[in-house]
C-alpha cells in the first residue's frame, strides 16, 4: 500500500548526530519539510557512499528549509562508532536514527523482514508531517541525492502553487503544466 499522501505515524528514535546523542519523534517533522533516508546497515558497502551523497547535498536541503535524517536497524551506539571509523560517514553532520525495534522501518514500509534490515527508502514529507514521494530501490542500487534535491523543489513548488504540476526532468524556474482539457493528448 502506498505511502503518498498519508500522514507519518507516531514515533520516538534515538539518534547519533556530531558526537552527540540525541532523541527525535514524529512530531519533530510537523512544520518543516523532511527527508528521511533508509539504508540496509552501517558498516557496508553501498551505504557510506550514498549517506556521504546526501551529506554533498546537506547544506543546500538546509537552505531550502528541509531536514534530513538518515535511518537503519542499527543503534545509535552503531552509528557513533561508524562515525569514528569510517572516513565518509564522518563527514556525516545530519541526525542518523537508530531503529533496532524496526517500529520505524514498519512504519515507512521498508523493513525486510527475512534479514530485519531497512531497504534503500527514500521519503520526502512536507509540513503537515504527509509524505509526497517515495523511492525504493533495491540493496545494490544506490541512489543519487541531487535526485532527491530535485524531487523536493518539486513538491515544494506544487505546494506553493495549486493546480500546477512539474513535468518529467523540471528543474526550479522550468516550466509547468496546468492540467486541463487544453492539454488532453496534445502533450
Amino acid at each position: 500500500m502506498s505511502l503518498i499522501g498519508k500522514k507519518i505515524e507516531n514515533f520516538v528514535a534515538d539518534a547519533y548526530q556530531e558526537g552527540k546523542f540525541l532523541t527525535v519523534n514524529s512530531e519533530d517533522f510537523k512544520g518543516k519539510w523532511q527527508v528521511i533516508v533508509f539504508y540496509p546497515a552501517d558498516f557496508s558497502f553501498v551505504c557510506p557512499t550514498e549517506l556521504e551523497d546526501l551529506q554533498e547535498q546537506y547544506d543546500f536541503l538546509q537552505s531550502l528549509g528541509v531536514d534530513v535524517y538518515s535511518c537503519s536497524t542499527d543503534t545509535h551506539f552503531v552509528h557513533a562508532a561508524w562515525h569514528e571509523h569510517s572516513e565518509a560517514i564522518g563527514k556525516v553532520t545530519y541526525p542518523m536514527l537508530a531503529d533496532p525495534t524496526q517500529k520505524i522501518s514498519r512504519i515507512f514500509d521498508v523493513l525486510d523482514e527475512a534479514s530485519g534490515l531497512s531497504q534503500r527508502g527514500s521519503f520526502i514529507i512536507d509540513p503537515d508531517g504527509v509524505v509526497q514521494a517515495v523511492e525504493i530501490t533495491a540493496d545494490g542500487i544506490g541512489r543519487d541525492a541531487s535526485q532527491l534535491v530535485d524531487k523536493v523543489r518539486a513538491a515544494q513548488y506544487v505546494r506553493k502553487n495549486p493546480g500546477e504540476v512539474c513535468p518529467a526532468k523540471w528543474k526550479e524556474d522550468a516550466e509547468t503544466l496546468t492540467p486541463g482539457l487544453d492539454l488532453v493528448g496534445k502533450i
